[in-house]
């Protein structure tokens, strides 16, 4: 259960009453700090040690949908005239690194769809095991359009239209990324969201 005001409506966080405060809290006016009888849970704290590998806090981590491989990664091959061109399909591999967003790791993404007219990839990360061997297509590098996944939450849950820090489950290098939840879907799995404009 979450943190609950003492009640006491002092006032002393800008809000008229406790039950306002909350209201405020929910909507991103305040936080739960702002409250001067606040103290923070076990399950809080716990989520204070949780950090990137640079030290940077996350708001949620995203999980895969249950019964899929990792979370959707929808990208966009710089060149994207070559999606149509080699007929990429569904259930191909295509190699390429994400230089758009800045990241120096090559990905083996599973094709789940390939739009010929826009180019966009939507994708599962599946490793470089699934390309050994294997005919795979190699984009060399892609821009990062978002995610898809079920968010576990950390600090904060997804909030539509805010820009947040998130890492996605299977980043092999545990770096936060930040982007723009602009799809918040509740679902019985969980909490089913799409993050754009993604950034490292």
């Amino acid at each position: 259960m979450a943190w609950q005001p003492p009640g006491k409506n002092c006032g002393l966080c800008g809000a008229k009453t406790c039950l306002a405060f909350l209201e405020m809290v929910r909507s991103g006016e305040r936080s739960y700090p702002d409250c001067p009888f606040y103290q923070e849970t076990d399950s809080e704290q716990a989520a204070q040690d949780l950090r990137d590998i640079l030290g940077n806090p996350y708001d949620f981590v995203l999980d895969p949908v249950p019964g899929e491989p990792s979370a959707r990664k929808i990208v966009l091959p710089f060149r994207p005239d070559l999606v149509e061109r080699w007929g990429i399909a569904e259930g191909e591999i295509v190699l390429g690194r994400p230089m758009g967003a800045g990241c120096p790791v090559q990905h083996v993404l599973r094709v789940i769809d390939a739009n010929p007219v826009t180019g966009v990839l939507t994708t599962h990360v599946v490793g470089p095991a699934f390309s050994r061997g294997a005919s795979c297509h190699d984009v060399q590098a892609y821009h990062m359009i978002g995610f898809e996944g079920l968010a576990r939450v950390i600090r904060r849950p997804p909030t539509f239209g805010m820009r947040q820090r998130f890492l996605p489950g299977f980043c092999m290098m545990a770096l936060t990324h930040t982007g723009v939840t602009n799809m918040v879907i509740e679902r019985p799995e969980g909490l089913l969201i799409r993050v754009e404009d993604i950034r490292l």
